[in-house]
């Protein structure tokens, strides 16, 4: 009795359905070129993967028990492939075809090599390290760069900050700032040496009610009467027609309605 292969059965059987290859490939999608080396046992350069993938659609599509064509179709690609193919029911005996005897040898030659593998290990480390100084160079790049003319304009505004601190320069600020008409009326300079909180009138007349921020001066010029009124008693220093006055109270200590007349000078209520 002769013996039949899978892909001869299946070609049979598709003949006796009157299937053109046409017909099965718009139906099952697989290229005609794959069922015409199915049926003629052709496929040796085809994974055994994607082979009996093919077989199983195609045996499906035919009304074919696939156990009946595909070596270990229960027990999947991790056995062997060389065993023996199922007699069909009519008792002829199957050939097994070429494809898929070489399959157990195609699947020995996809397990990974442990050499091979460290070396891939070792790569791929490499290519994130790069990748981690490449991000790392665009980041500082990124970052704005002062140019000349800006670095110089800051160190000028350091620079003039720290003759404001200065007593001498305080003292040139507050002179400046003493109006000429120093002779008659009432003239106060009021300058920061921290923020504070200050409140001027100038005859009734509310002229600042604001913080003066540290090493900021004011000056002001009264006919009659300045009131003036301080968040923190250690926070400023005034000059009242000339007159110094620097220690007028507590740091953070409050002073209120203090009173300056060209009569009396300076009075500080207690």
């Amino acid at each position: 009795m002769s013996t039949e292969s899978v892909g001869e059965r299946l070609k049979k059987i598709r003949l006796n359905k009157g299937l053109s290859l046409e017909e099965v490939n718009k139906k099952t999608r697989i290229h005609p070129n794959i069922l015409k080396a199915i049926e003629g046992d052709g496929l040796t350069n085809l994974s055994p993967i994607y082979l009996k993938g093919f077989l199983k659609i195609y045996c499906k599509f035919l009304g074919v028990d696939p156990k009946e064509c595909i070596p270990d179709y229960k027990d999947g690609l991790h056995s062997s492939l060389n065993v023996a193919v199922p007699k069909p029911s009519d008792d002829r005996p199957l050939k097994v075809p070429s494809f898929l005897e070489n399959a157990s040898l195609k699947i020995n030659s996809l397990r990974p090599n442990k050499k091979l593998k460290g070396i891939i290990i070792s790569i791929l480390a490499v290519i994130v390290f790069g990748i981690i100084l490449l991000k790392l160079g665009e980041f500082i790049s990124s970052r704005p760069k002062i140019s000349p003319a800006v670095a110089h304009i800051q160190k000028e505004k350091a620079q003039s900050r720290l003759k404001e601190k200065s007593p001498v320069a305080k003292q040139q600020v507050t002179e400046a700032r003493i109006p000429k008409e120093a002779s008659s009326g009432i003239t106060l300079v009021i300058s920061a040496k921290e923020n504070c909180l200050v409140l001027v009138k100038v005859d009734g007349r509310v002229v600042l009610h604001r913080v003066l921020e540290k090493g900021r001066s004011d000056s002001w010029k009264a006919k009659e009467k300045i009131e003036l009124s301080l968040g923190s008693a250690a926070a400023v220093e005034l000059i009242v027609n000339g007159q110094r006055f620097t220690n007028l109270g507590r740091r953070g200590e409050q002073l209120k309605n203090i009173i300056i007349t060209e009569k009396d000078g300076l009075r500080i209520p207690r």
